[in-house]
């Protein structure tokens, strides 16, 4: 049986695809699956690094700020656009697929609809509570309409049939044990683990904002605290830290890093997580059934983690920050509030684990497979 993968740009619509590739790997084992992608997108890293093949599809999206260089851009992405469909249409009748799944991406929506007037079945995933623009265009063509949230279904055009099943997560985040975890990250005992971060890049505002709840708890020892920084945020936080005088080198609840490689293991340990709203970040928290204080990036398309964000805040598994809103002392104060109440931080991780579906990987698994 033959799978083909169409996903691309970030990691959000790039590990789904990986945990249902891999999902239907094991109960295939026999299957063949590739990935088509961007060749100069993270898509080619990530999927060779999981073991799938990868064929490379060029794809860009047209930029709506109107710049001398997305002028540019935008003429190259119309050049592409034009020429994608006998590009998908080769790539198809090369690997001759028996299903082809998109995960979202400007790879997707060409890949798939050709692939649907070629009269092969296909599946759009939908991860974040607001659906994109790709997702919109292809759910009218597509044989299946799969969906994290149910509230996604409000913004797609009116009598398309669709499933909800969930994000995928990777299985280490169902698995760890809690109090292991503490132990490795050197949480000791009677300590509240608080862990944020702001993505792989970093976010200024969170970084700023951080400073000030590091500033109010260092020296204390009741909080525990993992941090990272980011790419553009190593030098950032220790010169704002400096700045107000916190002796972070000497302070041992301090686990200061660029990038956190053992989330599943730091989620574990956490009582409170600060974070952005993207859909695999938040799918992770309710399987973990963590509290959290969501900052949604502003600088997403069709504002989508906002949308995310508010699901939790809907049944009171979130605190919600905008970004607008955020200061150092906004933060600090709401993490000073939930800290003093034990019981809110778990009420808050009860109602997030309520909305979590930690079978997902296995609900689209069903639903691709009964189309063939």
């Amino acid at each position: 049986m033959r799978f083909l993968f169409a996903c691309g740009g970030t990691a959000g619509h790039i590990n789904p695809a990986l945990s249902i590739a891999s999902e239907l790997k094991g109960r295939i084992p026999d299957a063949q699956i590739r990935f088509a992608g961007n060749p100069a997108g993270m898509e080619a890293r990530l999927v060779a690094k999981a073991g799938f093949d990868f064929v490379p599809f060029r794809a860009m999206g047209l930029q709506r700020k109107l710049t001398l260089p997305n002028v540019g851009r935008n003429i190259r992405s119309a050049g592409l656009l034009l020429t994608a469909q006998p590009r998908a249409a080769r790539i198809i009748r090369d690997f001759a697929p028996d299903i082809v799944i998109g995960t979202g991406g400007y790879v997707s929506g060409p890949v798939l609809m050709t692939a649907a007037k070629m009269g092969i079945p296909t599946v759009t995933h939908e991860q974040n509570a607001f659906p994109g623009v790709t997702t919109k265009l292809l759910a009218p063509k597509v044989d299946k309409v799969l969906l994290a949230v149910e509230k996604a279904a409000d913004y797609l055009p009116k009598g398309i049939s669709y499933t909800v099943t969930g994000n995928p997560v990777r299985p280490d985040i169902l698995s760890q044990d809690r109090e292991t975890a503490r132990r490795r990250c050197g949480v000791r005992p009677g300590q509240i683990c608080l862990l944020s971060f702001g993505g792989s890049l970093g976010a200024q505002r969170i970084n700023e904002s951080i400073a000030d709840v590091m500033a109010w708890h260092c020296g204390s020892g009741a909080i525990h605290h993992i941090h990272a920084t980011g790419q553009y945020g190593v030098e950032l936080l220790p010169a704002l830290l400096d700045k107000k005088k916190v002796p972070y080198r000497d302070c041992a609840e301090l686990d200061i890093r660029e990038y956190i490689d053992d989330m599943p293991v730091c989620l574990a340990a956490a009582d409170l997580v600060i974070a952005r709203s993207g859909a695999i970040t938040l799918s992770e928290l309710e399987a973990a059934g963590r509290a959290s204080i969501l900052i949604p990036s502003p600088n997403v398309a069709e504002n989508h983690q906002y949308h995310n964000a508010m699901v939790l805040a809907g049944a009171q598994a979130a605190v919600v920050i905008e970004e607008r809103e955020l200061t150092g002392e906004r933060l600090t104060e709401e993490v000073r509030r939930l800290c003093a109440d034990p019981a809110k931080l778990r009420s808050l991780g009860r109602n997030a684990e309520a909305l979590g579906r930690p079978d997902a990987g296995a609900r689209i698994a069903d639903a691709i497979l009964s189309l063939l």
